[in-house]
């Protein structure tokens, strides 16, 4: 190696070097695990209005507001240990049981706060629960009911009704499956109105119902309403980590033409959102995590997105009308869904809520894919192993696929010296190198592109498990090994990312070059890019695409001495 060549390499290795550690330094400043503290200012809010008609049949219509608005209400405390001093001043009740802390405000009996001490907001601070609904000057995301129509409690009490209850904090105690917390009003004309929620053990759902009892001389015709109010831009926690894919945040409905329709805020500048379905659920998403409303009553609802005065996103549903007669009793209700996407059990509150857990055009591949996943960890206990597991599984179906291609690129490797002397000698006759080439593909039995079909086959299935992997919540802080505590988060020292890049590289030298020049070059860059990329994205994402780059680059050598050693043999 000449002078001038020790020079260039040593220069390179420097700038690769000097690279590195501003990578390692703008990781330490922008990559960070953000903010908890979910705030929600609870501005004027207008609640839908259902028809004023009082007939039997009346059916809910979301095209109108009434006069009255949700008010502004005490941001909720930002510690967890609230007194019930403190918690009585700021309205608000709270509960706490195994899988939730949950803050109501007597104020309408809105959820205007949820934690989740099952998901400490980082590895540093395993003590601090997630935050996923909140209410401070900075940030909205409230989960609000209440009954509206002609007789309902919210549009007769302006202001919307003030509930009471026997205490201000409610505990889900050891060997107790339910707990029950009642709020009570009564209003002028002597009607009981009873919000009751219900929290069960080991669940993230709440079942929300009113009870109604009408002693005035009239019969009630009442529309139970639900909706969820969340501010513009993301969630404090829901940015995926560093430069890598970004989650979809924003609102999802079913319908029955549509099982899974998504509503963001882009959708809603040109006006709002409306649908007519049976049954059906709505939901607010963001990574990983959702807050979702679930219809308790039988009939056609209407669904819609809006967007508030002050840029934040709306999207509820209004229930069909309930009459209840003088002296008689009725029960509306809904059951609000506030925690992590867990397929299983979204699947089992309503149809089609896993879709939630979105792998886009390719879940149906995808779905398998992740209770393949989940059988491997349940066997092995480290989702790190189970994804190199996965991996090697999905590498051996696709085996013969994966067999074919590099067969071919094996011939296309054994006739390269031919090759290289039919462009030295035609190199200025573009038509003459075609024709020579096709007659020695022809001579060879080589198809020259049947490298690349079984690839584009094998192409969907690594999509979809690559969606997989992001958008699976039991990755989130999941440890692999040594340096590897959290696989839902970048690698902290870009290990698997150079490894990675690495395994690009060495699995290149197996390939036959490419017959144009500019087209070696940009193959030659194309690892470094993929590096680059890798080095923002998080560590399961990078440990799936080594093990694969790995596992393949075994598959072609392999493959590729088995040919060679045969051309041996018979030459």
């Amino acid at each position: 190696m000449n002078p001038t060549e020790l020079t260039r390499y040593a220069l390179l290795g420097g700038l690769l070097i000097v690279g590195y550690l501003l990578v390692l330094a703008w990781n330490d400043d922008y990559g960070g695990t953000p903010a908890t503290a979910n705030a929600t200012a609870a501005d004027a809010d207008p609640f839908f209005e259902a028809a004023t008609a009082r007939a039997p049949d009346a059916q809910p219509t979301a095209s109108a507001v009434p006069d009255a608005d949700v008010p502004t209400a005490t941001p909720t405390p930002d510690d967890e240990d609230v007194t019930s001093e403190r918690a009585q001043v700021a309205g608000l009740v709270r509960v706490r049981t195994d899988t939730l802390n949950v803050w109501i405000d007597l104020r309408g009996g809105d959820i205007v706060k949820v934690t989740l001490p099952g998901y400490p907001v980082s590895l540093e601070r395993p003590d601090v629960p997630f935050t996923l609904l909140d209410r401070s000057p900075s940030f909205t995301y409230l989960a609000q009911s209440g009954l509206t129509g002609p007789d309902g409690v919210d549009r007769t009490t302006p202001g919307r009704p003030l509930f009471s209850t026997d205490r201000d904090l409610y505990e889900l105690g050891a060997g107790q499956d339910l707990l029950e917390v009642p709020l009570s009003y009564v209003d002028d004309r002597g009607i009981s109105w009873t919000k009751r929620f219900s929290f069960t053990r080991d669940a993230y759902h709440v079942d929300v119902r009113y009870i109604v009892d009408n002693a005035s001389g009239e019969t009630l015709t009442i529309n139970p309403y639900a909706q969820i109010k969340r501010s513009p831009g993301d969630p404090p926690g829901s940015e995926s980590p560093g430069m890598g894919p970004q989650p979809y945040v924003g609102a999802a409905f079913t319908s029955e033409d549509d099982r899974y329709e998504k509503i963001d805020a882009d959708d809603l500048e040109d006006g709002p959102f409306e649908l007519r379905t049976d049954g059906g659920w709505v939901a607010m998403l963001q990574h990983y995590f959702l807050g979702a409303w679930i219809p308790g009553t039988e009939g056609q609802n209407v669904y819609q997105g809006r967007l508030a005065a002050d840029g934040a996103m709306v999207v509820g549903y209004v229930g069909p009308a309930t009459r209840i007669g003088p002296g008689e009793s009725g029960t509306v209700g809904a059951t609000f869904y506030a925690g992590p996407k867990i397929q299983d059990t979204l699947a089992g509150l309503a149809p089609y809520l896993n879709l939630t857990v979105d792998y886009g055009m390719l879940w149906w591949i995808a779905a398998p894919l992740f209770s393949l996943l989940d059988l491997i960890q349940g066997l092995v206990g480290n989702w790190g192993v189970a994804i190199i597991l996965l991996t090697l599984v999905v590498k051996l179906v696709l085996y013969p696929l994966s067999a074919a291609s590099y067969r071919s690129m094996a011939n296309m490797r054994k006739v390269a010296p031919e090759m290289k002397r039919l462009q030295e000698r035609y190199g200025d006759d573009r038509q003459k190198l075609s024709q020579e080439m096709m007659e020695l593909y022809r001579k060879e039995r080589i198809n020259p592109l049947g490298g690349c079909f079984p690839l584009l086959l094998q192409m969907p299935v690594f999509l979809a498990l690559y969606w997989v992997l992001y958008e699976a919540v039991e990755l989130r802080q999941a440890p692999f090994m040594l340096w590897i505590d959290d696989l839902a988060d970048l690698d902290p020292f870009f290990v698997l990312p150079l490894l990675m890049g690495a395994s690009m590289f060495f699995q290149q030298t197996l390939n036959p070059p490419p017959p144009d020049p500019m087209q070696a070059k940009v193959l030659k860059i194309m690892p470094v890019m993929f590096t680059v990329l890798f080095l923002f994205f998080p560590a399961g994402l990078v440990l799936y695409w080594l093990v694969n780059n790995v596992l393949s680059m075994a598959q072609q050598w392999w493959i590729t001495r088995q040919i060679e050693r045969g051309a041996a043999q018979a030459a």
